[in-house]
């Protein structure tokens, strides 16, 4: 029996209304190339990565420009509504290919500088888990709960907290029901992860870095650049 193999979907179909820029996020350019480009490499890129899927707006006509240079050309496959309804299509899109206890990696087009160790660690830590599970990162700060008007409601205790990243990786078949549960009863989860959960499976945690940060602001690109600089400077 042949060992399960890896596939990729990334998720971009987004329009990253809290840029405010003219273009989508994933579009802008970071580092020389845009960010969907980083993100792309990094995930599809990967050698133990057999395949991907790149899901975008369907109105998208900004991704054929992009240059990957030697990254195999992911397919394509059209987004919907929410980030849940893009990755489904993703995962439609590899069902032809997928075996059931594959994996896939689901990855957000606008975290483009995660590293390829962290990815490593990833595939090598759940490599016989039966789920799967995602990168995160412990909660160190302290935490607030906000009312409304910006006022602290409550302190919360981090102990136990992470913060939820990308890639995150689980069973292709088993994924695949999860999101086709959730979506069939209108639950908008907002992760893979919580989609698993709710179909009564229990994700792993691995730690990754913390310059695996998702642009969503300005501020957020310009430390991108930071990190990505930093990154390529280390090789």
């Amino acid at each position: 029996m042949r060992p399960p193999r890896h596939w990729a979907v990334i998720a971009a179909a987004g329009g990253g209304k809290r840029m405010g820029a003219d273009l989508p996020k994933q579009y802008l350019v970071v580092a020389g190339r845009p960010v969907i480009a980083h993100a792309v490499g990094r995930v599809a890129g990967h050698p133990r990565v057999s395949g991907a899927v790149v899901v975008l707006a369907r109105d998208d006509v900004l991704w054929d420009a992009v240059e990957l240079g030697p990254v195999p050309r992911p397919r394509r496959a059209t987004g919907g509504a929410e980030r849940c309804h893009s990755v489904l299509s993703g995962l439609e899109t590899l069902a032809g290919e997928a075996a059931e206890d594959d994996w896939v990696l689901v990855h957000d087009a606008a975290r483009p500088c995660v590293r390829r160790e962290d990815i490593d660690r990833l595939m090598d830590e759940l490599a016989g888990h039966p789920v799967g599970g995602l990168l995160g990162l412990p909660a160190r700060d302290t935490l607030k709960r906000a009312a409304p008007d910006g006022s602290v409601r409550e302190t919360v205790a981090r102990a136990g907290l992470w913060h939820a990243l990308t890639p995150q990786m689980f069973r292709f078949g088993l994924l695949r029901r999860a999101l086709r549960v959730a979506v069939g009863g209108g639950l908008l989860v907002t992760d893979e992860a919580q989609a698993m959960e709710l179909a009564g499976h229990v994700p792993r945690l691995v730690e990754g870095s913390p310059d695996n940060l998702k642009v969503t602001t300005p501020r957020d690109l310009a430390l991108a650049e930071v990190f990505l600089r930093a990154q390529e400077a280390a090789k």
